[in-house]
């Protein structure tokens, strides 16, 4: 929604012109919106969590750790399966877009100062929130899709090569053209926007969308490996999300590095163990 510079002085009162002059701050908006997603994202998926819990000592770290079954899923769960991929989109990639979205108010702020007309941060996040959730229903549909056949013995033998070969791919990926392109494209927003600014709503939906493509490019095989760690294992999203965070935070160029070395580590213990136990 487009904002201008006398916002404030169409309030009718003291109490509408305190909102409005909030309102009419796009670094507050987006530091707010922001804030309220990733913790609603976070409060529902430990919800959910503890609700698998049992009771007694331990019940609450354990729920933090467990995944959730695989197997146990099916197409009548297809609403809370759906809703937790939303939950985990929300609780792990916004605070990694937190430096886009406010490199995008901050400039908003300096221009709304200026008299001119900017479009709200919450249409930029809509954007960029776009395509994840367009990822968490495509996740979704895969682990929907994984339920009836994860107990087959044939499903069970490849579970452990399959996961390897995902840490690999996640390994490897960090060492590639595309993944250091698109991180690039995350780690200055500010060159982004000031060569795609606008202040019509539909294009800044559209530079949301573009940052959330970028954000993905650098970020889907990471994402993938819920798939292997479990969805709604806490702890390991809280870590793949600190990675994403750091990653896209510093420039130094072994932080990726450092984190293919250790998925391809990762990848190749697990190749082994699955080998020697099939030799065995």
């Amino acid at each position: 929604m487009p904002l201008s510079a006398d916002t404030t002085s169409r309030a009718t009162g003291p109490a509408l012109a305190g909102v409005a002059s909030l309102l009419s701050q796009p670094r507050l908006i987006a530091l707010g919106c922001m804030s309220i997603l990733t913790t609603c994202g976070w409060i529902y998926l430990v919800w959910i969590a503890m609700a698998k819990g049992q009771p007694g000592a331990g019940a609450w770290l354990d729920a933090i750790c467990r995944a959730a079954p695989v197997a146990a899923i099916g197409i009548e769960t297809a609403s809370v399966v759906a809703a937790m991929w939303l939950a985990m989109t929300l609780a792990m990639m916004l605070p990694s877009a937190g430096p886009m979205i406010l490199t995008y108010a901050e400039i908003a702020d300096t221009a709304l100062r200026k008299g001119e007309t900017i479009v709200s941060p919450h249409v930029l996040i809509a954007g960029y929130l776009a395509v994840w959730f367009g990822f968490a229903a495509l996740a979704t549909f895969v682990q929907i899709g994984l339920g009836p056949i994860a107990g087959w013995p044939l499903m069970a033998a490849a579970a452990a090569p399959a996961s390897a070969i995902l840490f690999l791919v996640a390994g490897f990926y960090q060492f590639s053209a595309l993944k250091q392109a698109c991180l690039r494209a995350c780690q200055q927003p500010f060159s982004f926007f000031f060569l795609n600014w606008t202040d019509r709503t539909s294009g800044v939906f559209r530079l949301g969308v573009r940052q959330g493509l970028y954000c993905l490019g650098c970020c889907w095989a990471m994402m993938l490996l819920m798939l292997v760690a479990g969805a709604m294992n806490l702890f390991w999203m809280a870590l793949l999300g600190l990675i994403m965070l750091v990653e896209k935070m510093t420039v130094a160029p072994y932080v990726g590095r450092a984190v293919g070395v250790a998925f391809i580590a990762a990848g190749l213990t697990m190749l082994a163990s699955w080998g020697a136990g099939v030799l065995h």
